[in-house]
């Protein structure tokens, strides 16, 4: 009778074999079973089966989803493409304006001079892009130059700026235009906005001076004295400092204080 050596892969070995479950602290013969579709063919071939109907059966739905997400990424990448062409277009378009701007020419840095755009027309044309946002704040201190108060309140109102200086000016540029307007309270709350907007030593005091002169004009004497009072705490190196004493004092008298 021939022996068969005794090897792991014998019957006997195969018998004898413990399966160690891949947790240790899972008790022995505890061992979870593998997959049923690794050890069951026909079981795999039955899933196989009823994922093929089920595509089958929704293709047209499956399809459809498919066509939305290529669309949104195609029309993101083609926005994104517009929306850099449109503002490199406006930039261009602004250069003549700012240079008028600049000259103090507000009426063709506005309106344009029949060659060039305004910044009315970039404002308008190329909304959306740094260009279009950058024009309203130009039109804006230009039309506030111009005496038309609320329209450089409408162009500054559009204006945005991750600068916090810039931010901090167009604030203040607005709190302008409604003092202007004689909306007291308004222009002073803009007022505070810009000075705690990046507070700092250079431009907070005399947006604070300004606030506490609107503050006085809307009878708010409680508010004013405590711009007053920021301005001698806060800031006491400032230039402002002596004059925002002096008022200060005068405040606190008519306020009976």
């Amino acid at each position: 009778m021939s022996k068969i050596p005794y090897t792991r892969n014998s019957p006997t070995a195969r018998q004898q074999t413990t399966q160690v479950p891949a947790d240790p602290n899972q008790p022995l013969g505890e061992v979870n079973p593998e997959h049923p579709l690794l050890e069951n063919p026909d079981a795999l071939a039955e899933r196989l089966a009823n994922s093929e109907d089920f595509l089958r059966r929704n293709k047209t739905v499956l399809l459809g989803v498919l066509t939305v997400v290529v669309l949104a990424v195609v029309g993101a990448f083609g926005y994104y493409t517009w929306r850099s062409s449109q503002d490199e277009k406006g930039q261009a378009a602004m250069f003549q304006a700012v240079h008028y701007w600049e000259a103090d020419s507000l009426k063709k840095a506005m309106k344009g001079d029949g060659q060039y755009d305004g910044l009315e027309s970039v404002a308008s044309q190329y909304s959306g892009t740094k260009a279009g946002n950058l024009a309203n704040f130009y039109a804006g201190v230009a039309s506030l130059k111009e005496g038309k108060f609320q329209a450089a309140i409408d162009y500054l109102e559009d204006f945005s700026s991750d600068d916090l200086l810039v931010q901090a000016r167009a604030y203040a540029l607005l709190g302008d235009a409604n003092l202007e307007l004689g909306k007291t309270k308004e222009a002073a709350d803009l007022y505070e906005k810009a000075a705690t907007t990046n507070a700092n030593e250079f431009f907070s005091p005399s947006y604070l001076l300004k606030e506490a002169t609107a503050r006085e004009l809307a009878k708010d004497y409680d508010g004013a004295i405590k711009a007053y009072e920021r301005i001698i705490d806060e800031y006491q190196t400032a230039a402002e400092v002596n004059e925002a004493r002096e008022a200060k004092a005068r405040v606190e008298a008519l306020a009976g204080k």
